[in-house]
């Protein structure tokens, strides 16, 4: 979630409802496949994750200098009805979110008045439980986004793109949170870590380092100094551990991704906030580009859905929630 600059304004398109082209092999996108707005009301979304029901669950941040101190909003649209409503306010300022293995909804909250913290909400009783919200003894600097693997361990992110909070985790690190609770940071050299996803065969780990050069927000004026933009990849060890093994995909000198998921085959579906080419990119696993979705807005992250939806890939933009239709499975943990 790289912050808006404070004179940034944007709106979704509105009309017409299907918008947007595609560029790439049919076997990636549905062929004739549009985008589809689905809501356009929200500040800033982020963080889109689906239910084994169905229902698109997604962040709208709203960073407090912005929008006279909001705390936030989980948002939740049923795909039956076309309906979005608000599931949780405040939110703990979420961004990235997932469900894991129990249906149970998996969160980062940032800071910003955030919670700075990981939480998880079991679905049937709506009571939630804080996972991790230490690392050796003080706060993190402000999960971003998250991933789990079919063991159950939570890897999560922790840069620091808004808010005021002391910057008190001396690295923007990666973190593992065990079944157990213990918290274990795994990869320190990933630049300024955004979006994270596993691969279906446990064996990667994938990191998109966006350094936007700034811990907070700025005037359009007011230059920059930006740092690694790219998508990386490290050796997953059975034992949870990674190793750096190559830069998959190198954006500079433009703005890199922010979030991505990947789909059963193992794909990267990657919301790239180039403002040159905006959109969503679909990669091998090796870094090889296969398609190209292109958005109005610059895009955050990026869901597939379940069931019925299983190939729906949702993308949160801006102030937008859309959709477009794929011929590709989205890779989900198997049900426990």
């Amino acid at each position: 979630m790289p912050n808006l600059q404070l004179s940034q304004t944007v709106v979704c398109t509105l009309a017409p409802i299907l918008i947007g082209n595609t560029e790439g092999r049919d076997t990636i996108i549905a062929p004739g496949a549009e985008l589809e707005e689905l809501y356009g009301d929200a500040h800033f979304t982020e963080g889109p994750t689906v239910a084994p029901d169905e229902t698109v669950y997604f962040s709208d941040i709203t960073f407090t200098d912005q929008t006279d101190m909001q705390a936030g909003h989980i948002m939740r649209y049923n795909p039956e009805t076309g309906e979005t409503s608000v599931f949780r306010s405040p939110s703990g300022m979420s961004n990235g979110m997932e469900f894991d293995a129990q249906g149970r909804l998996v969160v980062a909250e940032g800071a910003d008045f955030g919670g700075r913290r990981i939480t998880r909400t079991d679905m049937k009783t709506g009571k939630s439980e804080i996972i991790a919200g230490l690392y050796n003894g003080s706060p993190f600097n402000s999960p971003n986004d998250l991933t789990i693997d079919e063991q159950g361990r939570i890897y999560f992110t922790d840069p620091r793109y808004a808010g005021n909070e002391p910057v008190e985790q001396p690295v923007f690190g990666v973190y593992r949170i065990d079944p157990n609770g213990s918290v274990h940071l795994v990869v320190t050299d990933g630049g300024k870590p955004n979006g994270v996803a596993v691969s279906p065969d446990q064996q990667t780990l994938y990191v998109i380092s966006h350094d936007n050069g700034a811990m907070g927000s700025f005037p359009d004026e007011v230059p920059l100094r930006k740092g690694r933009m790219a998508l990386l990849a490290y050796d997953l060890s059975p034992e949870g551990t990674a190793t750096f093994r190559k830069v998959l995909v190198d954006y500079a000198p433009q703005d890199g991704p922010d979030g991505m998921v990947v789909d059963a085959e193992g794909n990267l579906w990657v919301a790239v906030r180039d403002e040159t080419r905006p959109g969503v990119r679909v990669y091998s696993s090796d870094g090889e580009e296969l398609a190209y979705v292109k958005t109005p807005d610059k895009p955050t992250n990026v869901a597939f859905g379940h069931g019925k939806t299983s190939k729906t890939l949702y993308i949160t933009a801006e102030n937008c929630l859309y959709s477009i239709q794929t011929m590709k499975e989205g890779y989900h943990l198997p049900p426990q």
